[in-house]
Formats: structure tokens, sequence, C-alpha cells
């Protein structure tokens, strides 16, 4: 319920009230007039006429009508309050009940926030593990080349044992989405590749065509971790005069 309606009300209670007393002095004087226009030309000049009870009388309605307006009053005014009281009570109930799902609904996103936090967190620690348990076989490979005597080793050894460690590698780390980026002979690709420099292309055809590639780039799951670093053939509209 609104405050405003029960004000609106209470007016319209003092308002019927005033009428009541209204209609009770109307009611007297309709009384007394409607006689004595009622009477005769002769009647109303006549020396002396017989003046209504009514008129004699000289008790005020507005006396016997005031002690039941102020008890009304008194009766609206209490109901008044006691309504104000009700509202109130059952206001204050309704932010108790809103503040405390508000207290429970803020703890329970903070604890979800703390959690989600911890989640991703671990989540990170197991793919790092994931990915170093992939590469202890090429470690172990790398610290058993690394403690061999060197006057026992020839260089067909040497370059065969990180031959093998580079394979080993590369297998691990292809189980992770992990690729290389060798651009020779493919479009250039601005998203994959950074062009370092230019060489003249034989043929329009080739226009665009990665020539070397200096640097290797790498991706790993679709995400360039570098680009490979190339030569770009340019056609400039003729064939470049040999030497």
């Amino acid at each position: 319920m609104d405050r405003t309606w029960l004000t609106a009300l209470y007016t319209w209670t003092q308002r019927l009230l005033s009428f009541r007393v209204r209609r009770s002095k109307l009611s007297t004087f309709f009384r007394v007039w409607f006689p004595l226009t009622a009477m005769s030309d002769s009647a109303r000049h006549a020396p002396a006429f017989q003046v209504p009870e009514t008129m004699t009388d000289s008790t005020d309605p507005m006396q016997n009508e005031q002690p039941d307006t102020q008890a009304d009053g008194a009766a609206a005014s209490a109901a008044s309050d006691a309504l104000d009281a009700t509202l109130l009570s059952t206001e204050q109930r309704e932010i108790n009940t809103l503040n405390d799902r508000l207290l429970r609904t803020a703890a329970e996103y903070d604890n979800f926030r703390r959690r989600a936090a911890k989640e991703r967190q671990e989540a990170g620690w197991r793919a790092q593990g994931d990915l170093v348990r992939g590469l202890l076989d090429a470690i172990d490979d790398i610290t058993r080349f690394a403690h061999v005597d060197p006057t026992t080793l020839d260089s067909k050894t040497v370059v065969d044992g990180v031959l093998m460690v580079e394979k080993k590698l590369f297998k691990s780390l292809a189980g992770h989405g992990f690729e290389t980026i060798d651009a020779t002979g493919h479009p250039f690709d601005p998203t994959r590749h950074e062009a370092v420099s230019t060489a003249p292309a034989q043929r329009a055809e080739e226009d665009g065509i990665v020539a070397v590639t200096f640097q290797v780039g790498y991706v790993i799951n679709g995400h360039v971790l570098r680009p490979a670093r190339v030569v770009v053939k340019q056609w400039t509209g003729a064939a470049p005069l040999v030497s």
C-alpha cells in the first residue's frame, strides 16, 4: 500500500464528515423555509402568525454533530497510524530480506571468483607439467651426451646424437600443437612471415613468393610464437640480367 493513498483516504473522510454537518444545516433551513413559502399572502401579512417550532429551536445541529465528527476524525487518524505502522513493518522486513539476499549473493560470487582463479592457475600448471614431461627423454639424452669423454667421439657421432635429440624434441612438442614455419617456395603471408629483404623475380608469376627463409618460425595451436624471417621475390617488370 502507498502512503499517498492513505493520505487521500483520510482527506476524503474529513470531507465526508464536513458534508454531514452542512447537510444537517440545509435540512433545518428547508424545514423552516418551505412552510413559509406555502403560506398565502394574507397569512404572511397577518399581524401575527405562529412561528413554527423549528424556528424557535435554538439548538445548533453543529453542536450535535461536533462530537461525532471529532470521534470519527480520531478513529480515522488512529486507523491511518495503524496502517502506517503496518506498512513500515512490512517494508522493513522486505528490506532486511533483500539485504540478506544481496550479502549472500556477494559472498557466493566472491567464492566463485576465487575458485575460478585457482582452477585456471592449476590448469596452467598441469599444462606446463604435461609439456615438460614430454621433454624429459630429450633432456636425459642431452645430459648423457654432455658428459661423454670428447676424446672418444668423432664428428659424425656428435652430429648423429644432436639429430636424435632434435627429433625427440620436435616429436614431443608436436603432441602439444607445436609446428615450424618454413616458408621457402610459398606465397608471402604477413600473418606468419616477416620480410627482411626482397629479391628480383625471374617471372611475373614468382612475384610475392618467398625465396629464402633466414629464420624458421614457430606456431602452437594456431598461435604464432615467432614469424619466419624471409626474403620475398619481387617482379619489377623485366627479368634480371645474368652476369
